[in-house]
């Protein structure tokens, strides 16, 4: 079964190419397609601080897509694991999720920190952040490679 999606919008941004980690400064924008929303598509999303952003990798050449396993950046000290056991770029539908702060809105552009898409990336979807949705973080369980690799992946420039 083939599924057709179309993006709702596109990411505005000073990045260009792909980066492994100081995402926290990043700020930029999501602006929505004219042809198919009105602004109160929009209404009421300013009242939340954080939003959850998908999109699709485009800069990610399908070529490089992994289906089974790998070590995570290629870093030979962390252990091989599927490509459902990490957040890579090369993932089989080269979909990301990203939550970051909702800094503005203003008629159909967001204005967003901390996301990690490149200039161009389609939006697929936007939604708000609940408290209810994100879990209590003492009960979040991950190796420990996984806390090694992401230490500075939202970190601002050279923290």
């Amino acid at each position: 079964m083939d599924i057709l999606l179309s993006p709702i919008g596109w990411v505005r941004s000073d990045e260009n190419g792909p980066r492994e980690d100081y995402w926290g400064a990043v700020v930029s924008e999501i602006v929505l397609d004219h042809a198919s929303f009105l602004p109160d598509a929009l209404e009421g999303l300013s009242e939340f601080s954080h939003i959850e952003v998908l999109f699709h990798l485009h800069g990610v050449n399908e070529s490089s897509v992994v289906k089974g396993r790998r070590h995570p950046r290629g870093n030979a000290n962390w252990p091989e694991v599927g490509i459902f056991a990490q957040r890579a770029k090369a993932r089989p539908n080269r979909i990301a999720a990203t939550i970051c702060r909702l800094i503005s809105v203003e008629g159909l552009t967001l204005k967003v920190q901390g996301l990690d898409a490149i200039n161009g990336s389609p939006v697929m979807d936007i939604k708000p952040v609940f408290a209810e949705f994100v879990p209590d973080r003492a009960s979040v369980r991950q190796p420990e490679w996984s806390h090694e690799m992401m230490m500075k992946y939202f970190a601002a420039d050279g923290e």
